[in-house]
C-alpha cells in the first residue's frame, strides 16, 4: 500500500483501538523501551503525546530517562517550512499547545540537533525495512536527517510493521528500530 492509503488505515486503527488494549500495548511497550541499553546516552529526544488522536503516552518514557538523568528534549513545530526546533523538557518548563493542540514548551533552552543520542519517533505505521509512515508533513524526515551520524532513532507504535511502504523515498530516513507490542 501507499502512505496516503496506510495512513487513512492505520489512523482508524488506531481510533479503534480500545482503552484496555492501549494500556496493555503501552505497557509492552515501556516495558521494551525500559531494557534497551542506555549507556553512553545523554539526550534523548521524545514527543508529547496527542491523546485525541490516542499516540502512545511518552510520560512514563520521560520519567524513566529523567531517572537516569538523561536530559529530555522536546520540539516546537514551524508551520511555515514543516521544520522543528528543540528545547530540553526541565522538570519546571511550562507548556502550551499550539494551534494544532501539540504541546510545545514555553521559554526553554534551545538543543541543536546534533546534540542528541537517541530520537523517539512517531509514527502510524512502519514496514519491515524500518521506513514509516506519519501525518505527512515531513516534520521527522528533515529533522532526522539534521542529527548526528551516531544518533540512533526508535520509532514506537501499536502496530506491527507491514511488509513495504509501496512509495517510500529518497527523502524517508529509516529508523533503526521499531518497537511495537510483542
Amino acid at each position: 500500500m501507499k502512505k496516503q492509503e496506510l495512513r487513512k488505515l492505520y489512523k482508524q486503527k488506531r481510533t479503534d483501538l480500545s482503552e484496555n488494549q492501549i494500556i496493555d500495548f503501552q505497557q509492552n511497550i515501556y516495558q521494551q523501551i525500559y531494557e534497551l541499553d542506555i549507556g553512553g546516552i545523554k539526550n534523548v529526544h521524545l514527543f508529547l503525546s496527542l491523546t485525541k488522536f490516542k499516540e502512545i503516552d511518552t510520560q512514563p518514557i520521560i520519567n524513566f530517562f529523567r531517572s537516569r538523568n538523561i536530559r529530555i528534549v522536546v520540539s516546537t513545530c514551524n508551520f511555515k517550512d514543516n521544520t522543528l526546533s528543540h528545547f530540553y523538557l526541565e522538570e519546571n518548563t511550562v507548556l502550551e499547545l499550539n494551534k494544532f493542540g501539540v504541546p510545545e514548551p514555553v521559554n526553554a533552552e534551545q538543543v541543536d540537533e546534533k546534540e542528541l543520542d537517541l530520537v523517539f519517533v512517531p509514527l502510524l505505521i512502519s514496514d519491515e525495512l524500518n521506513y514509516r509512515v506519519g501525518y505527512g508533513k515531513g516534520f521527522y524526515d528533515r529533522f532526522l536527517s539534521n542529527c548526528k551520524e551516531e544518533a540512533k532513532f526508535i520509532g514506537i507504535n501499536y502496530f506491527k510493521p507491514i511488509y513495504q511502504i509501496e512509495d517510500s523515498n529518497d527523502f524517508d530516513i529509516p529508523l533503526h528500530q521499531v518497537i511495537y507490542p510483542k
